[in-house]
């Protein structure tokens, strides 16, 4: 089969196309032939080995060269040992290994939604199991103001939509482009860049602040809301020299994805895809992604 790999850490020109065997799924686990791999932040993060010189191990391969990816949704193969409800010919989504491939493992999973495409179906894992987590860490309530630094990426999408469902308001930042993008999620949307702060402020009183993007505003947001820990990253590995929390990897990814196609089938939940790419071109995916001013998802379709 086909994969994507890294045998050294640097730039998206490390991803290279090559030949290798088909996994295997161990116990609790499923093998899928990949339809679409979604594309994320994390996985460049991965790729120049950010997570390595923060000692973060549960983010780094154990060895190179690495596959590379983690969300993905298929059509099952094969079933591991232990696995129940699902079989041959399911079409699934979820989080694995190696998700850049023909073919790949799965430990979190669940079934597709109706009238879900695998190219919309691989954006959602990663991107909604971050924003559920994201929200309950920050301890924003109902009738309360969330500001959403970077608003208009997968998270920000997901972000955005889970609030308006519970009555959280949101204001959010994106580029000028993006602004109808984020008034239609039901934000209350601004513009980054000069003068952002005062801009935040004219639109109302912030309880609490999600950085998504890691653009360096952590000072700002802990302006805004009046203490750090009203204030969650999931960008910026610095932020812990002014008490934010890093939020990384936790929680309950089977409830998260199942929580997920449940928003998915009531219409509560849709993130777009913005851009698709083939196998051979995931470096030119990353190179994108890490370019930023995202609308939505983009995707590695097989």
């Amino acid at each position: 089969m086909k994969k994507v790999s890294f045998s050294r850490y640097g730039g998206p020109d490390v991803l290279h196309l090559v030949d290798a065997e088909e996994p295997r799924p161990g116990p609790g686990e499923v093998r899928i032939a990949v339809r679409a791999a979604g594309v994320n932040p994390v996985d460049w993060r991965i790729r120049e080995g950010q997570f390595r010189k923060e000692r973060r191990a549960e983010h780094e391969p154990s060895e190179l060269p690495s596959g590379i990816g983690q969300d993905a949704s298929g059509v099952v193969d094969e079933v591991g040992e232990g696995v129940e409800g699902v079989k041959a010919g399911d079409h699934v989504f979820g989080r694995g290994t190696d998700a850049y491939a023909e073919s790949a493992v799965l430990w979190a999973w669940a079934r597709m939604p109706e009238g879900l495409t695998f190219e919309e179906a691989a954006g959602y894992p990663s991107v909604v199991e971050t924003a559920l987590r994201i929200v309950r860490e920050v301890g924003i309530q109902p009738g309360q103001t969330l500001l959403v630094s970077g608003a208009s990426g997968g998270v920000g999408s997901a972000v955005l939509q889970i609030a308006r469902e519970r009555g959280i308001t949101v204001i959010g930042t994106a580029g000028a482009a993006n602004q109808d993008y984020l008034r239609d999620l039901g934000a209350l949307p601004t513009t980054y860049g000069e003068g952002w702060v005062e801009r935040v402020r004219q639109l109302g009183h912030v309880d609490a602040a999600l950085d998504l993007a890691g653009s360096g505003v952590i000072r700002e947001l802990v302006e805004l809301t009046g203490d750090p820990q009203k204030v969650i990253t999931i960008g910026d590995l610095s932020a812990a020299d002014l008490g934010v929390r890093f939020s990384g990897v936790s929680g309950d990814k089977v409830a998260a994805l199942a929580q997920a196609a449940d928003l998915i089938s009531q219409k509560k939940l849709h993130i777009p895809v913005e851009k698709t790419y083939t196998l051979a071109e995931a470096a030119a995916a990353h190179a994108d992604s890490q370019a930023g001013h995202t609308r939505g998802r983009r995707v590695i379709v097989i």
